[in-house]
């Protein structure tokens, strides 16, 4: 299969390296200048969780030199995703099939924006976390599982066959017909633990920990269950305690990326995460006074950075 990564920062970059090791005709398109050097001059390397590997594939700063793919992956971050898909747009085929993986929520949305959906899928990486180690080499620190499913719900054969090219490539993979119940239970964990994290600059144990810390994180998970509740989300638990408890007990030493990206000096994703559920909660009646206070925290630390 011809794929096309599109955004090969750390997770883009496994994705990369595992997808083309399987023996599919990989493209990694990313921006940053350095690392599509490194890659093209020494290969891709990944180490971590999957092993320890170094992978020749092609590395271009502009999708358009990938042509048509049957799959394009996009691996941006959240506010990447619309001017993604508009690069994508011309390229492809009537097959041509995207996937888009993202934290938050919005990413099927901007997609719409600029083409239609028929051909979307979204997907949710769970358990997953990686770093880069430098221009052309990632590290991999966890992998779970990735769930994927039609934007329009529904049909299952291309979930079904995109699927099955991720488990040739490693990865365990999952088909679904209802992925935007999925994106919302991990929105409601995401949103639980990255701006506490990153207020408090600390792990997820370290929020669990401390019960003023918890109360705050605590209280991001409800208003975000409440209002997934009031737009008819059919979640799998009715407990959002319970739920985010358990998550979070499962990766006590993780730092969100929210976190990570504040460490390295970069602006985040707050506005599809935290900073998305004020802007649902007023539309839906529902207050959202914790995630609104921390969007604002997150922002005005972010107003300090440098590009």
């Amino acid at each position: 299969m011809k794929i096309a990564v599109v955004g090969t920062g750390a997770m883009g970059s496994v994705y990369a390296a595992l997808l083309a090791d399987a023996g599919n005709e990989v493209w990694a398109v990313d921006t940053w200048g350095e690392h599509v050097a490194a890659i093209n001059a020494n290969g891709l390397r990944v180490e971590g969780a999957s092993g320890d590997r170094t992978i020749r594939l092609n590395a271009v700063a502009d999708v358009a030199q990938a042509g048509a793919c049957d799959l394009y992956i996009l691996a941006t971050k959240a506010d990447g995703v619309g001017a993604a898909a508009r690069a994508i747009m011309p390229l492809m085929a009537e097959s041509s099939l995207v996937l888009t993986i993202q934290n938050g929520l919005g990413a099927g949305e901007r997609i719409a924006e600029h083409m239609p959906t028929d051909n979307v899928l979204l997907g949710v990486a769970e358990g997953f976390g990686a770093s880069m180690r430098g221009p052309g080499h990632a590290h991999h620190n966890g992998m779970k599982l990735i769930r994927i499913g039609e934007m329009a719900g529904g049909r299952m054969d291309r979930a079904q066959t995109i699927a099955q090219v991720w488990r040739e490539a490693g990865f365990d993979v999952k088909a679904y017909d209802d992925i935007e119940q999925l994106i919302w239970e991990k929105y409601v964990c995401n949103c639980t633990f990255s701006a506490p994290c990153t207020a408090f600059d600390c792990t997820i144990g370290d929020v669990m920990a401390a019960p003023d810390r918890w109360a705050v994180a605590l209280g991001c998970a409800r208003e975000t269950y409440a209002i997934g509740r009031a737009k008819g989300v059919a979640f799998s638990f009715d407990d959002p305690v319970a739920y985010v408890t358990a998550f979070g007990q499962r990766m006590p030493d993780a730092r969100p990326s929210m976190l990570l990206d504040h460490h390295a000096g970069r602006r985040s994703e707050i506005g599809a995460l935290n900073g998305m559920a004020p802007v649902l909660g007023a539309e839906l009646g529902v207050p959202t006074p914790y995630n609104e206070a921390l969007s604002a925290v997150i922002r005005a630390r972010e107003a300090q950075f440098v590009g």
